[in-house]
């Protein structure tokens, strides 16, 4: 059973809006997440993800503007649990640090994999957002 697991990064000078843009758009999310992002003309909580040849699609579950956005695989539902994953911005009122929280579930023998996986893409992120 998959087991929820929580990766936090600061982003010390970063603007609130170009993160935003990069964690909860199309353009913004194949900028760093996937290849190509793609949202469904008849749905628009549907997602498509594209990385090279394959794909995967995503529910919008929730989002709220410049906090947090959160998705759900459409293929990834077992036993009653229903994984995610959320991207969630916080500051850290003290420093101004910006946080940027990956909320993700794995398998416990995948998890050190999903956790470099986060790794990887969030330097991804970084360079696409300037920092």
């Amino acid at each position: 059973m998959k087991e929820k697991f929580q990766l936090e990064y600061v982003l010390s000078s970063v603007s609130i809006s170009v993160l935003w843009n990069s964690i909860s758009t199309p353009m913004g999310l194949s900028e760093w997440f996937a290849d190509k992002v793609a949202v469904d003309e008849g749905n628009k909580n549907e997602y498509t993800f594209f990385w090279g040849k394959s794909s995967q699609v995503a529910t919008l579950v929730n989002n709220r503007v410049g906090s947090y956005v959160k998705f759900r695989w459409i293929d990834d539902c077992e036993d009653g649990v229903k994984p995610y994953f959320e991207l969630r911005i916080s500051i850290v009122e003290l420093t101004n640090d910006v946080i940027l929280t990956v909320t993700d579930f794995a398998e416990p023998e995948d998890k050190e994999d999903a956790v470099k996986l986060w790794n990887n893409q969030v330097a991804e992120l970084k360079t696409a957002i300037g920092l």
